[in-house]
């Protein structure tokens, strides 16, 4: 068992995702071995309003949207709209009803020894 609390394995594994590209809650939540677990990932990063700014600023939050392709705002304090402006600053394609083709933008995710590392990491 980790030291590291759930909340910040997720800010871990979220900041790896690579600029341009994005991944649903429950792969987020399936890399970290708790496959069962895409609510407490959205969870986690709405906690993010709860963080000083600066915290915020590191956890690229806006990159994680739903399993169907579409941004699912959990961090309430930004909008959809908000999270959608941001991938596109990023290269990421979203159409006016706020979907990412996955095909092209899905980050295909860690190895399991990056994923060993952040599980480890106190």
């Amino acid at each position: 068992m980790s030291d590291k609390s759930f909340y910040e394995q997720v800010y871990a594994l979220v900041r790896r995702i690579p600029r341009g590209t994005v991944t649903s809650y429950g792969r987020v939540a399936h890399m970290l071995g708790r496959p069962n677990a895409a609510r407490a990932v959205g969870y986690a990063l709405s906690a993010l309003k709860d963080e000083h700014a600066d915290r915020r600023k590191e956890v690229p939050w806006h990159r994680v949207i739903n399993s169907q392709g579409r941004v699912s705002i959990q961090n309430r304090e930004y909008s959809a709209q908000e999270q959608a402006r941001l991938l596109r600053a990023e290269g990421v394609m979203v159409s006016d009803d706020l979907r990412v083709n996955l095909d092209r933008f899905l980050w295909n995710g860690l190895h399991w020894v990056e994923i060993d590392d952040i599980l480890r990491e106190k």
